[in-house]
């Protein structure tokens, strides 16, 4: 009777736990007013579409019950720049020509334009970074596969797997006349060699920027929640990440069973004003991706 006893105080004790944990993985983060001081970035894993799909969650039915949620979401931020990650209309191999949801979320919002998004042929289309032209001027952008040959277009991952790349692009700010640098990433989910790689090509890649003075973002799917060897190794190359609990990956079932995996870091001369916030909004029960969105608000110097 006491093991039973014992056994059922440590089961209410776990309960009671695993629904605190809970609480903090599911905690709605209503978005502030956006101010005219300071600089709101996103970033928003949108989840592929298969166009040879007719039916399914990730194929052409799927999407037209996802879209309308998605533009609803995306106007909610009211984000000057939204890193974007798998963002593409899968066919086959490499082929970029058809991308729907750039397309669709264009249409719907003519104040966005959209940067690092192709033409396929010469620049990986499936990472753009949207961004406000009212505001944003673009300088320069390119790209980077997570690959022992990293400049070279669709090169395959560090164990051999499909390619995954960061894209970025340099932006002048019309209101400060700030100049920064956005790093758009999505390392891989299942290999710790090709994650830990991409992090650490990532840091070397920023770290010229940074050393020459420029503020720098990364923004993106890390695959890799707050405490991870990856996000870690990005750190240390001189970037800052604030706390996100909230579960920014929900399986497409709303299950929450992890902090974070999409976060923005920052570099040089930029202060966080207000963030992360995890948007974890549904349109009419409908959730638009796997993934939520993440926002922070900026002042760059």
């Amino acid at each position: 009777m006491r093991r039973l006893k014992r056994f059922g105080a440590w089961f209410a004790l776990g309960l009671v736990a695993f629904v605190g944990w809970q609480g903090v993985l599911w905690s709605p983060q209503p978005l502030p007013e956006r101010s005219a001081e300071t600089l709101r970035i996103a970033s928003w894993n949108v989840h592929y579409i298969w166009l040879g799909q007719s039916e399914g969650r990730w194929g052409l039915a799927g999407w037209e019950a996802r879209k309308a949620p998605m533009d609803a979401v995306l106007k909610s931020l009211e984000a000057d720049v939204i890193a974007f990650q798998e963002m593409e209309s899968f066919s086959r191999g490499s082929d970029g020509s058809v991308n729907l949801t750039r397309d669709y979320l264009l249409a719907q919002n003519p104040g966005y334009a959209a940067a690092a998004a192709g033409p396929w042929q010469a620049f990986p289309p499936t990472q753009p970074i949207f961004y406000r032209p009212e505001r944003l001027a673009v300088l320069d952008e390119g790209w980077f596969f997570f690959s022992s040959t990293p400049d070279i277009l669709y090169a395959r991952g560090f164990n051999g797997a499909p390619p995954s790349f960061a894209s970025w692009v340099q932006f002048r700010d019309a209101q400060t006349g700030a100049v920064f640098r956005v790093i758009n990433v999505h390392f891989d989910a299942l290999s710790l060699r090709n994650r830990q790689g991409a992090a650490r090509l990532t840091a070397e890649r920023a770290g010229d920027w940074i050393a020459a003075g420029e503020a720098v973002f990364v923004a993106g799917d890390f695959n890799a929640f707050r405490g991870m060897r990856a996000l870690g190794m990005v750190r240390e190359g001189g970037f800052t990440f604030a706390p996100a609990w909230a579960a920014s990956f929900h399986f497409d079932r709303g299950i929450h069973l992890f902090p974070a995996i999409d976060h923005i870091g920052w570099s040089g001369a930029s202060v966080r004003q207000a963030g992360p916030f995890v948007v974890q909004d549904r349109v009419n029960g409908i959730a638009p991706s796997d993934h939520y969105p993440v926002v922070l608000d900026f002042v760059v110097e």
